[in-house]
């Protein structure tokens, strides 16, 4: 075990950094050796243990690897131990890996004379694998760490070469890349849908129009995005139509929450058709129509609004918006006809009689918004965007480190009984059609 605790200090006295590492070694106190011993002690195998705790550096690399060659070909200048036709054979260049940083090392190589082929060492190729340090400088890049800071930041050891600005953007790249596929993707099949959330957000001087999946158990699942200039009803179409490809059911019947904009109503209703029940957020709803009143009414009149709204009986809450909308009627024609512009849509859940048990997650599009506040505090601290793939690679990202911290929705356990109000809800509408017919 190496008994030596490294710490990133600038050179002391004509004293370069290694010395450092090598003085605390030899006159560091008992209680810091005895804590780095402990600490390793608690990590599972060797390579996960040099991976995570760098101080032990490519001093511990070269033993680990050591002890490797001699399992493979015994003891040096021993004809015995080790597997049969193995040899030791020399050295060459060779890098791994530690903590975030590639480091250059002499690597053992062992050759088996019997079968004239080259033996891998297990370690060097696990202590090789970019992805997964990628993996962890990508979590610190989209967690606010700029490129050029990472450098100052990261831990290494003296020998550690590559880690310029270019080279972590490079890096960046290759990971964030590998989220957008994934994030794009991803087949749809296994997920259980009852409600999608649905929204646009200016995104890099852009619009990114994204939509997020509720499934039957209540869990998130961000379904994708789209690029866009508008939420335009093409735009959103195509949109849609990639997640039906992808395995994207809805069948059974889909509650859609969406802020009213007309191109994603239009694509709503062409794409999914009967099958998707619109819920319109009651939050926009009010803001859009107390914003043509002036100053001094507004508060009044949003009170009123969010009394109505939160009355859970559908006859009762509609009576009391009829009751405002003859009041704005009288006030400004411009703010009732706002409040007619969907209204029925604003008491879906009212209608379905699940707004006590849901409207909590699902009376206004929160959920999608949180996600999106979420993206923003990720991404808002690039200042230059190059290229459209830069804007989607980020975006990806970023939701997908967003999902794996997203909890279920409010009220998940009646998502069972809004599965049973929609099938009903669509049959009912087939009925009168067929009357009407």
């Amino acid at each position: 075990m190496i008994k030596y605790l490294w710490t990133k200090t600038k050179s002391q006295k004509g004293r370069s950094p290694m010395n450092r590492v090598m003085e605390i070694g030899k006159k560091g106190n008992r209680k810091s050796r005895q804590a780095v011993l402990k600490m390793a002690e608690e990590v599972n195998g060797r390579v996960e243990m040099i991976q995570a705790l760098i101080p032990l550096g490519l001093k511990a690399v070269e033993e680990a690897l050591c002890e490797e060659v001699e399992r493979l070909a015994g003891n040096r200048y021993s004809r015995y131990g080790g597997e049969p036709g193995n040899v030791r054979w020399a050295k060459q260049n060779s890098f791994v890996y530690l903590g975030d940083c590639k480091a250059p090392i002499r690597a053992p190589r062992v050759r088996n004379r019997i079968r004239n082929e080259e033996i891998a060492l297990e370690t060097l190729s696990k202590m090789q694998k970019p992805q997964e340090m990628d993996e962890k400088l990508f979590r610190r890049v989209i967690g606010g760490l700029s490129c050029r800071e990472y450098q100052d930041c990261a831990m290494t050891v003296p020998e550690a070469f590559g880690l310029s600005g270019s080279t972590v953007s490079r890096r960046y790249i290759k990971a964030t890349a590998r989220k957008l596929k994934e994030l794009m993707e991803r087949r749809l099949e296994r997920y259980d849908f009852v409600a999608m959330f649905m929204d646009g957000k200016t995104f890099a001087q852009d619009e990114i129009v994204m939509a997020v999946g509720i499934t039957l158990t209540g869990d998130k699942v961000i379904l994708g995005f789209v690029q866009a200039g508008t939420e335009n009803e093409g735009v959103c179409g195509d949109f849609l139509r990639s997640l039906v490809r992808r395995g994207f059911k809805y069948e059974q019947g889909l509650l859609v929450v969406i802020d009213g904009a007309k191109g994603i109503r239009s694509a709503v209703e062409k794409v999914l058709g009967e099958k998707a029940i619109v819920q319109r957020c009651q939050w926009h709803k009010r803001e859009n129509v107390v914003k043509y009143l002036p100053k001094t009414l507004q508060a009044e009149m949003r009170r009123k609004l969010q009394v109505a709204y939160e009355n859970g009986d559908y006859r009762e809450a509609k009576t009391e918006l009829l009751k405002i909308r003859t009041e704005l009627s009288r006030i400004n024609k411009s703010a009732a006809s706002s409040l007619d512009e969907g209204f029925e849509e604003t008491l879906t859940l009212h209608r379905l009689g699940l707004f006590k048990e849901l409207g909590r997650s699902f009376k206004t599009s929160n959920v999608i918004e949180s996600i999106q506040s979420q993206v923003e505090q990720r991404t808002g601290k690039v200042d230059y965007w190059k290229n459209s793939d830069q804007k989607q690679r980020w975006a990806a990202a970023a939701l997908l480190e967003i999902e794996k911290r997203l909890i279920k929705v409010k009220g998940h356990i009646h998502l069972p009984r809004l599965r049973e109000a929609l099938m009903a809800e669509m049959t009912g509408k087939v009925n009168e059609e067929r009357r009407a017919a």
